[in-house]
């Protein structure tokens, strides 16, 4: 029985402040597509005539402004998520740290 047992190895996990920083660009681009929606919204409100407003266009620019209101809410919600991480990154660093000063102890009186 001769198959090929090649194993594949998963790529080693992204240090947390390379995931973070990843995750901060996510906000951003979240963020600029809800500016950039609400322009949108905005200018479909003010310069379709009023006239005009009914049916299905009248339904596009409602949607416009539900879908900018829920990506608002996203980059908002990635932004607390963002200081989360970085808040625990600090936290896991901090207790990093005493073990890595006694681990060097250890070492250096051996």
């Amino acid at each position: 029985m001769g198959g090929n047992s090649m194993k594949t190895s998963t790529p080693p996990p992204k240090p947390l402040d390379e995931v973070l920083e990843s995750t901060h660009d996510v906000a951003s681009e979240v963020q600029k597509a809800s500016d950039d929606l609400a322009v949108v919204h905005t200018v479909l409100e003010q310069e379709v005539p009023k006239d005009a407003q009914a049916g299905d266009v009248a339904q596009a620019i409602a949607h416009t402004g539900e879908i900018e209101r829920k990506l608002a809410k996203s980059a908002d919600q990635l932004v607390e998520a963002n200081q989360a991480l970085a808040e625990e990154i600090e936290r896991l660093k901090s207790a990093q740290a005493p073990a890595r000063r006694t681990t060097s102890a250890s070492n250096q009186s051996a």
